[in-house]
């Protein structure tokens, strides 16, 4: 996936996610850390930083995908096991912007989907890390998301209540105008039987 492309403008979508080529480092050194926490791996961290680790960050950097639609936000990332993940925008209860002391050496964030439903387990596969300007890709997420829920809620087709209301109205009026008709009869009746019963 190319992620050098032009920004596109705050109203265009789809909107394909851009990722900071420090990302790449930035795999390479928490790996090496990693493997370095004990004694064993010291020798491991070397070959992961002079060659595996280069290797591997690089294909994970570019296997990396982020689309945001106008009903979903879709990634995909990994290399043998690869996941890919489409949320409905109506799910996303909010997008946490982590930003910790090594991100920030990197100039790196990580965005954290928080979706309705979801369990403790899945929270791992719901974050990206390394989106360029991953502020404003978080509000571009929210206000996808609250433009969405706004064109599903009722006030938000005014016209379509608007015709339903008057089509109840008329029909209601209808119903009302012949119950008048008939109890203004009915009423006629009983005065003339009224009438015919008085004494003479």
């Amino acid at each position: 996936m190319q992620h050098d492309t032009a920004a596109l403008p705050d109203d265009d979508l789809p909107r394909v996610a851009q990722f900071n080529p420090l990302y790449r480092p930035y795999l390479v050194l928490v790996g090496a850390i990693t493997l370095a926490v004990t004694v064993i791996g010291i020798p491991l961290a070397i070959i992961w930083v002079l060659g595996v680790g280069q290797w591997w960050a690089r294909h994970y950097f570019d296997k990396l995908e982020c689309e945001l639609n106008d009903r979903t936000v879709r990634f995909r990332k990994g290399i043998i096991f690869q996941v890919e993940r489409t949320i409905p925008l109506e799910n996303i209860q909010d997008v946490t912007f982590i930003e910790g002391p090594l991100l920030r050496q990197f100039h790196l964030a990580t965005l954290k989907f928080e979706t309705a439903g979801q369990s403790v387990g899945q929270a791992h596969d719901m974050s990206l890390v390394g989106i360029i300007d991953a502020h404003a890709f978080r509000d571009r997420i929210l206000s996808a998301r609250d433009a969405l829920r706004q064109r599903h809620s009722p006030a938000a087709q005014p016209a379509a209540a608007a015709q339903r209301a008057a089509g109840a109205d008329a029909e209601l009026l209808k119903q009302l105008s012949t119950q008048t008709v008939l109890l203004h009869k009915i009423s006629e009746q009983l005065a003339t039987l009224i009438d015919q019963r008085k004494p003479q």
